[in-house]
């Protein structure tokens, strides 16, 4: 027993206790034999959930990935936008630099992310050398537990800085300081790498470790890998500009067959794999009143506890003042929401517009419209995503700073529309039926109406599919740049808004693509603090003439709400609101700079690739 309990501290202060500091000098080798270590399901089980234990430190995910990677996109953008350079504007509207204050810290998420991996290589190597971590055991479970863990880390650090270290073993004096690898050689491991776990580990409710979405199952290992495949066959901004991997292990006609065999054997195991919900919002709602249990949409999730996490403080609507919902005593959510015209590209009818979207913010426990002090109705400035509420929870959450919702990392309705994907590219097989797969649902099921209201181009309506599904969760940068139609789609958007709101006289009046969207709103205040608002004149084609009785007018757009740059004679020309989604083209700037701090203490090893 004594033996046990200094194996166990031992273990314990390596995996919890390592920091970036602790890398400044060569761990001494263990006297510790690995085997024996690992062998022990308890210590090796606690080996393997420390892996992830960084992730929820301040700055990692918990408070600086998750709110700021992701942001501004053709669907999503930080709703206080602005010309003026600072360091949270600057990181949404692709002007950030490597000295920016909110990420160029010791203790930030680049740090935490190769805390992770550092003890993602001691947990796999050690669980490697027991010789008993095979399929159908325990230990099996855990190596593939760890495998995925370093895959997601990886996969992450690739989206926001491209080409990051590859480290696949233990830090040593020999390998303390290393430079940046080729990303191809990264994606190349951790597909590996998942094609092992997806052998590892089990079906959701398989066995104990599967039982929520906190563990690792097949059904996410596979969708996962195939995520990955599509992800280093696309393009992506290089040293030498945007192209597709010239590696011959990494082109779509090798790795699209791998993801689509993935995708397929997940259906193929539809009873025991997972499946979606019937209702788009359930799939939310669950999620907001903490229902962990597997099999269901949700194919993992981060597990923040409740005391950590910060996922509706930064993307839920709005409330300003404490309710029944809600004791943070500050105003929080809101800090990121939909680009305007999001809210007129759903097709009517289409169920997850309200559940993504909504107009209003809760004042004093109260829902009210979200207007500024003049009145006006923010509905191209301000308006809050839905898919997290405070009002949905089963528990008030009473931290000042966190909430404890979860990240969903990835849902059943993307096989789908991977699949999709895959046979488009490939030129082969379904498209539009899986497509209407996911869109039926958002139609209460109604096959028809879905098929009738997508667009007549299926790469135009898969891709629409997607920012329809998943706008709100941040994968859509992500979508844009493995398609190169990252700045494409933003100048779109720019341009949509401008339609938006158009100016005509001395009045903004819709046009183009937006003509028939009203600019007469009314609203009827709820009876009660936990009813909703009712609106009339936010669907497109809304006369005000034809608005119901008992219902009071807002202002919808003021001219002047927007910060409007005008020539010498006072005629606006844009708002700076909206030029403020991007200052730089998007496509020269798909990637986060490695941060100052981690450049200086590289002993010369690393570097900044792209011009900035």
């Amino acid at each position: 027993m004594k033996n046990r309990t200094l194996i166990l501290a031992t273990v314990f202060s390596l995996l919890v206790f390592t920091t970036c500091e602790d890398y400044l000098d060569a761990p001494e080798k263990s006297s510790l034999n690995s085997e024996m270590i690992f062998s022990m399901l308890d210590v090796a089980e606690g080996a393997v959930n420390g892996i992830i234990h960084p992730l929820a430190e301040t700055n990692a995910y918990r408070g600086r990935y998750l709110p700021y990677y992701g942001t501004n996109t053709d669907c999503e953008w930080f709703n206080s936008p602005s010309l003026t350079s600072s360091a949270k504007v600057d990181l949404a509207e692709y002007n950030v630099k490597p000295n920016n204050t909110e990420m160029n810290t010791a203790n930030n998420a680049w740090n935490f992310m190769y805390v992770a991996i550092e003890r993602a290589n001691i947990a796999i190597q050690g669980l490697r050398g027991t010789g008993a971590a095979l399929p159908g055991t325990d230990l099996g479970q855990l190596l593939g537990t760890a495998l995925t863990y370093r895959a997601i880390v990886y996969s992450d650090l690739v989206k926001a800085w491209g080409d990051v270290p590859a480290r696949f073993e233990q830090v040593s004096a020999e390998n303390m300081y290393i430079p940046k690898s080729d990303r191809d050689v990264i994606y190349k491991q951790i597909i590996a790498d998942l094609g092992e776990a997806g052998d590892l580990v089990a079906w959701p409710n398989e066995n104990k470790y599967t039982q929520t979405v906190h563990g690792i199952n097949k059904t996410f290992v596979k969708a996962f890998r195939a995520r990955l495949c599509l992800n280093a066959s696309g393009f992506s901004q290089r040293p030498d500009g945007i192209r597709r991997s010239v590696d011959p292990d990494l082109q779509p006609e090798v790795l699209l067959p791998v993801a689509k065999q993935e995708l397929t054997e997940i259906l193929n195991a539809q009873g025991k794999a997972g499946k979606m919900e019937s209702s788009f919002e359930t799939v939310f709602r669950k999620l907001c009143e903490e229902d962990y249990s597997a099999g269901g949409e949700a194919l993992w999730q981060i597990p923040f506890g409740q005391a950590r996490g910060r996922i509706a403080f930064h993307f839920a609507p709005t409330h300003d003042g404490n309710n029944k919902y809600y004791q943070m005593s500050a105003k929080r959510g809101g800090d990121y929401g939909p680009t305007p015209n999001l809210y007129y590209d759903y097709a009517t009818g289409d169920l997850r517009r309200d559940v993504t979207i909504v107009p209003y913010a809760w004042k004093n426990g109260k829902q009210t419209p979200v207007i500024d002090d003049k009145g006006t109705f923010q509905v191209a400035s301000k308006w809050n995503f839905g898919k997290y509420r405070f009002e949905w929870m089963k528990r008030v959450v009473t931290s000042s700073n966190d909430d404890g919702l979860q990240k969903q990392y990835m849902r059943f309705s993307e096989v789908y529309l991977m699949l999709a994907e895959i046979n488009h590219l490939l030129n082969e097989g379904e498209v539009k039926n899986y497509i209407l797969d996911v869109r039926t649902r958002a139609f209460g099921g109604n096959r028809t109406v879905a098929e009738s209201t997508m667009n007549s181009d299926l790469w135009t309506a898969l891709m629409d599919e997607y920012k329809f599904e998943f706008a709100g969760e941040m994968f859509r940068k992500e979508q844009l740049i493995r398609w190169n139609k990252l700045g494409e789609n933003m100048r779109d958007t720019r341009e949509r808004m401008r339609e938006l709101t158009n100016i005509a006289g001395n009045e903004i009046k819709p046009a183009g693509r937006y003509a028939d969207v009203p600019v007469n709103v009314f609203y009827k205040a709820a009876n009660d603090d936990d009813g909703t608002l009712s609106f009339y004149g936010l669907n497109r084609g809304e006369e005000a003439a034809d608005a119901p009785a008992g219902y009071t007018q807002i202002l919808w757009l003021d001219k002047d709400r927007f910060s409007p740059q005008k020539d010498e004679d006072g005629n606006i020309l844009s708002f700076d609101k909206i030029e403020a989604l991007f200052l730089n083209d998007p496509d020269t700037r798909q990637y986060w700079p490695i941060w100052e701090y981690f450049i200086n203490n590289s002993n010369g090893m690393l570097k900044n690739d792209y011009e900035y």
